[in-house]
């Protein structure tokens, strides 16, 4: 099966499926003598986890990384770096009434189609429980950005948006949807809680921002800055569209208003005067924050009936059973922090490479 890994000259590589004993990650590139323990990857770990809130799936998995090679005594060696995460709370059961029909919306038929044979658990490989994988990448790439800041934010559920004059980062961590509205996250519970009881599924949103990025990262033409962003972002599960900067928004703009004109300041720094470019022109870094944003499909597993066919062909009828998240799109925000990182740390290394050279 191809397709499972990611970046350059850093590069991951994830395996393992939903119900399985355990899934991982192996991280290659790394520079050697970083500093790296298990508690520098947990806390991201923790922020993505399943069962935190009632507005996720109350599967409960402890989402515990255990480092098996790649470190010696604190740092890192040089050598890939092997990340283990077991599974712990894996209900199969819930899924064989519907092992031999495919779940609409699901990468079922596709990967029957492709391979012959699929996991039906959990939806196997194709589950979002690998993007926790990605989460430990992501941590590891982390520590190569230093003076980086990247965070990530939920701004639209549904047909519902966050209010910018309202933006707060600090209020990210203080509701259950990584929300810098406070106001806003307060009408995404009532929200929230009719789509869930309803055993229904809704979109969403989210933006990642890295500040502390400066010019000069990417390579031009074929691996732009922000067309691996937007690769990156589209290989998370159940995303359905990328955009950069002012995106889909730009084609509404004139000219005069989409420019971002350049000033040189008095303390002879070059200042731009907005981001629509979204920190990135002509596939490199201007200096400005990197800004990403992605949409979420609505959960696929739902409640209420719908047509099918099974793995005979014939027409059916199928509701998916089991723990799932309303709103995929919440646990999602962690994910796109840690591609984000991964794709910077990557670039990051590329124009190492560069500037060593000259």
């Amino acid at each position: 099966m191809a397709g499972n890994s990611f970046g350059t000259l850093f590069r991951f590589t994830t395996w393992g499926e939903s119900h399985g004993p355990a899934i991982g990650v192996v991280v290659d590139g790394a520079p050697p003598r970083l500093p790296l323990a298990e508690a520098d990857i947990q806390p991201w770990m923790d922020k993505r986890k399943p069962g935190q809130s009632r507005f996720v799936t109350q599967r409960r998995e402890a989402d515990e990384v255990k480092i098996l090679s790649g470190v010696y005594e604190g740092q890192t060696t040089g050598t890939p770096i092997s990340l283990l995460i077991e599974n712990t709370d894996q209900r199969s059961k819930d899924y064989s009434e519907i092992a031999a029909k495919f779940r609409p919306g699901h990468a079922d038929y596709t990967y029957w189609k492709k391979y012959g044979i699929r996991d039906p658990r959990g939806g196997g490989r194709s589950s979002a429980r690998e993007t926790a994988c990605r989460v430990a990448a992501g941590a590891v790439a982390r520590k190569i950005l230093a003076g980086v800041t990247i965070r990530g934010a939920l701004v639209q559920i549904g047909p519902h948006k966050v209010d910018r004059d309202r933006w707060d980062w600090d209020q990210v961590d203080q509701n259950p949807f990584f929300c810098p509205d406070a106001e806003t996250a307060s009408r995404w519970e009532d929200y929230l809680d009719g789509v869930r009881k309803a055993g229904s599924s809704t979109g969403a949103v989210v933006e990642v921002v890295a500040e502390g990025v400066p010019p000069g990262w990417g390579e031009p033409i074929y691996d732009k800055l922000d067309s691996d962003l937007a690769r990156a972002m589209m290989t998370i599960n159940a995303v359905k569209g990328v955009e950069i900067g002012a995106g889909f928004g730009a084609a509404a703009l004139s000219g005069e208003e989409n420019a971002d004109e350049m000033l040189m300041g008095n303390d002879g720094e070059l200042r731009f005067t907005a981001n629509n470019a979204g920190g990135i022109l002509g596939g490199i870094s201007t200096g400005q924050p990197v800004v990403v944003r992605f949409a979420v499909k609505p959960t696929s597993s739902i409640l209420t009936p719908r047509r099918t066919v099974d793995i005979e062909g014939h027409n059916t009828e199928i509701l998916t059973k089991g723990r799932h998240d309303p709103c995929v799109g919440i646990r999602a925000v962690p994910v796109g922090e840690a591609m984000m990182a991964c794709v910077l740390a990557d670039h990051l290394l590329r124009q190492r490479a560069i500037e060593d050279r000259g």
